[in-house]
């Protein structure tokens, strides 16, 4: 579905990405770990051509994403949820939902998928007159995600959902991230939580310095010497 062929990128002068490869099947649960500084933040914004590649392409099902204006993603049926959630802070709940659904496709379906997303968060469907700026992190991250939802995607890009977030509300983050892709959604997650983001995904990648240097089923990654001693200080 997703394929990252051969990717340099990076901000001006400062190349941040080299020769990055991986690919995401339909319905797939994918992860890319890796430390602070890595890349990971860069490739999502480069995926979502908010930065675009001096080398290699982005394929989604055959489509060039890196040719296409971001804004353009949602119809082809790409979402991002990105680092830090960049809701509307004087905006309800609901209204934040809302600018989830612009496209005609997913503004013709608006009603029915409101309902499903407050059905898998039943504390935001409890709040949604309640402007988004008031609410606790774990509430807006769950907001953007749900956000995302709206547009009715085929891929959705988690970029640190769990960053600044309590080791509980981590834990609720990463059960809901399991609901969506039982529900058919494919995943592409970036993760900093190394253990419990391997624990939960069909396969990984490991990035360091800009390069990827280890792929593998989530759980055989968890159990590689090199993740070990790297991000589990084991």
């Amino acid at each position: 579905m997703l394929q990252v062929k051969n990717v340099d990128a990076g901000y001006g002068d400062i190349q941040v990405l080299w020769d990055v490869s991986f690919h995401v099947a339909a319905k797939e649960f994918v992860v890319l770990v890796g430390a602070n500084g890595a890349g990971k933040t860069t490739t999502m914004k480069t995926i979502s051509s908010l930065i675009h590649p001096t080398k290699g392409e982005i394929l989604f099902e055959d489509q060039r994403l890196d040719q296409l204006p971001p804004y353009r993603l949602t119809e082809v049926g790409v979402a991002h949820v990105p680092e830090g959630r960049q809701l509307f802070p004087e905006m309800t709940i609901k209204e934040n939902l809302e600018l989830g659904s612009l496209t005609p496709r997913a503004k013709a379906k608006r009603k029915e998928t409101l309902e499903w997303v407050l059905g898998l968060f039943p504390r935001l469907k409890e709040r949604q007159k309640q402007l988004a700026g008031t609410m606790s992190g774990g509430e807006q991250q769950m907001c953007a995600i749900a956000r995302g939802l709206m547009s009715l995607p085929k891929m959705i890009l988690f970029d640190e959902p769990s960053l600044g977030l309590s080791p509980l509300l981590t834990q609720e983050i990463f059960r809901l991230a399991q609901e969506i892709h039982r529900e058919g959604l494919t995943i592409l997650m970036v993760e900093q939580n190394v253990k419990q983001s391997l624990a939960i995904c069909d396969r990984a990648y490991v990035l360091e310095n800009g390069r990827i240097v280890l792929e593998g089923k989530g759980k055989e990654l968890l159990e590689n010497e090199e993740v070990k001693q790297a991000f589990l200080g084991i």
